[in-house]
């Protein structure tokens, strides 16, 4: 059977329409697979696990339902749900990995990761990142009133933007270095990610072999997937909404 893959989706209730779009992308193409991998930034931000966003609940009762039916659904942390724990996994009836994780697809080991370790070009992003991702200020973050955390998430938001403006986009890409350490740590030949919204196929020369990255789109006007089936991957786009 098949595996899907998204990434980078970003579900928001200022954006209930990107919500329909997946939910609807659940319901007719999550049954016809058997599993799901979610690489990352499914919603644009989860400030803990007792946000009671009824959007997000709709979300995660959608992706209980399909684990219901027989499908096993998989997420990974990205740059803005990075605080997705125990409470999203027993409401979504998703399994949690920890970032990179290497898959069995086929006879074939695969990486999967969400993307943004492998920019290490921008310098004060991976800073940041190592910030949010210690325990001990996750921790001290989760225990600030939930009105808090919504308005410091806010901030932080309007802040990726700033940089985003004002950053030269290579810098925001992958780096080559980067991605070839990742393939030789891993021991793999294949990488699949998000993050850079930048969906492609790219076919690299790694010590005297052939080696595969492919890069999940973001859905902000149109939703996109990877489909795996009998050893073939396709990158598919849905109708835009």
């Amino acid at each position: 059977m098949a595996r899907l893959f998204v990434s980078d989706v970003h579900l928001d209730g200022s954006a209930p329409e990107a919500t329909e779009q997946f939910i609807a992308f659940l319901a007719a193409q999550g049954p016809r697979a058997e599993a799901l991998y979610i690489l990352g930034d499914l919603f644009e931000a989860w400030v803990g696990d007792d946000d009671a966003d009824p959007q997000k609940e709709r979300v995660c009762r959608a992706l209980r339902a399909l684990g219901e039916r027989g499908v096993a659904c998989f997420a990974l942390h990205g740059n803005r749900d990075f605080l997705l724990g125990q409470g999203f996994a027993e409401r979504s009836g998703c399994r949690l990995l920890t970032d990179p994780v290497i898959a069995q697809l086929g006879e074939e080991r695969v990486l999967l990761t969400h993307g943004d370790a492998l920019c290490t070009d921008d310098r004060p992003y991976q800073e940041l990142r190592s910030v949010v991702r210690d325990p001990a200020w996750q921790r001290r973050f989760l225990a600030l009133p939930l009105s808090s955390r919504e308005l410091l998430a806010d901030e932080a938001r309007a802040g990726s933007r700033r940089h985003t403006s004002r950053t030269v986009p290579y810098i925001m890409d992958v780096n080559e270095a980067a991605v070839t350490a990742a393939f030789r740590a891993a021991q793999v030949r294949r990488m699949i990610h998000g993050h850079t919204h930048r969906p492609a196929v790219h076919d690299i020369e790694l010590d005297g072999g052939r080696a595969q990255r492919i890069v999940l789109g973001a859905w902000h006007e149109q939703g996109s997937y990877l489909l795996y089936e009998a050893g073939r991957y396709e990158l598919r786009e849905l109708p835009r909404f």
